[in-house]
């Protein structure tokens, strides 16, 4: 007996700590905290639902606890039958109406947002030089943004204007991901067959979050490494949205400063650069992530802290801390050889120097 009394308390106290912990969450990764129109309007949704499910729940809950306490033995005697309400027009009605009444009031909300989420029409006009698309493409186990309008392309961090609708074309290179910014709204497939569009709409600035972004995820199951395919969002100002831009198509022409910098990026031109591009001017090339603006993200491999010792770590060793991923050894690009500790150090000043904010 006092053994099942102690598994009953034991499923009380997960299901009360399940409930309390479903509300913790950061405002830089929490659906739960929307910082955008499209969020905030899947809360809501979110919401009604709720409401209708634990409504329907509690009703049916007092009806079965008034029957058994109404209708008991102990209390109307053995040989008592309750009144048969078998075949009862109103009951049927009753039972038939009220849900049809729930659904509709779920599914007309429901059925409008899909269609209003789906309205894309803006970013298929000619000339529409002000309006920000952005062209998505998932690998194993990193993202690719590309800005057709603005004629640039970065990775892993994607940066976007405050007020106004950023609207996205997605693709995957490789298996089907999954886009997701928890925080702003989302989810959307990434397919290697066909192209998905949607938008979302950024309400605040990101600086004033923990690490200065939102965080976006790969919602789905892709390879071994997929808990680790984050991305992070920078979203600012228009002003300095304009100011990134031109910051971004000006590092075509970026020259490198310092003999040990200079160093790396002689290594970089004889081993990485057959992969990965260090001008976010152009097209992305889909092999490797787009490293324009390596210096100014807060992670390496968008899951490493942000410094030389995890950047020596990584490029020595990438399937130590992204199983699966596409990243060569330096054996295999480097004449057979590993890099040296000099080799390295001169590398990474150099990757570390690819900047373009203050």
């Amino acid at each position: 007996m006092m053994k099942g009394l102690k598994k009953w308390r034991v499923l009380a106290l997960v299901t009360v700590l399940s409930v309390l912990l479903s509300a913790c969450g950061e405002k830089d990764l929490s659906a739960l905290s929307p910082a955008g129109q499209v969020g905030k309007d899947q809360h809501n949704l979110l919401l009604l639902s709720t409401g209708i499910m634990t409504l329907v729940i509690i009703v049916v809950v007092i009806i079965y606890v008034l029957a058994i306490m109404k209708f008991r033995r102990k209390k109307i005697g053995e040989d008592v039958i309750p009144k048969q309400v078998e075949g009862s027009m109103t009951l049927e009605v009753i039972w038939t109406v009220i849900p049809i009444i729930l659904l509709l009031v779920l599914a007309v909300p429901t059925v409008y947002l899909t269609y209003k989420f789906a309205d894309t029409k803006a970013m298929e006009v000619k000339k529409a030089d002000n309006v920000v698309t952005v062209n998505v493409t998932a690998k194993l186990y990193w993202w690719e943004f590309e800005y057709p309008n603005q004629k640039i392309v970065t990775s892993q961090e994607l940066v976007v204007p405050t007020g106004q609708k950023v609207y996205f074309k997605l693709k995957a290179g490789d298996v089907k991901h999954s886009f997701w910014v928890p925080s702003i709204g989302g989810k959307m497939d990434t397919n290697v067959d066909n192209v998905n569009k949607f938008y979302l709409e950024f309400d605040q600035e990101s600086k004033d979050l923990k690490d200065g972004v939102f965080y976006g995820k790969c919602a789905e199951l892709c390879g071994p490494s997929h808990a680790l395919m984050d991305f992070k969002v920078k979203s600012v100002s228009q002003t300095e949205f304009d100011s990134w831009v031109k910051n971004m198509q000006a590092t075509a022409k970026r020259t490198t400063s310092g003999s040990l910098e200079q160093q790396g990026e002689d290594i970089f031109k004889q081993s990485c650069i057959s992969c990965h591009a260090t001008s976010g001017s152009g097209t992305g090339t889909g092999i490797a992530p787009n490293l324009a603006t390596f210096g100014d993200r807060n992670r390496i491999a968008g899951v490493l802290d942000h410094d030389e010792e995890n950047l020596k770590n990584w490029i020595k060793n990438p399937q130590k801390y992204k199983p699966g991923n596409t990243m060569p050894k330096p054996e295999k690009i480097n004449k057979g050889k590993e890099f040296t500790d000099e080799e390295l150090s001169a590398l990474s000043a150099y990757l570390m120097s690819l900047k373009i904010e203050n």
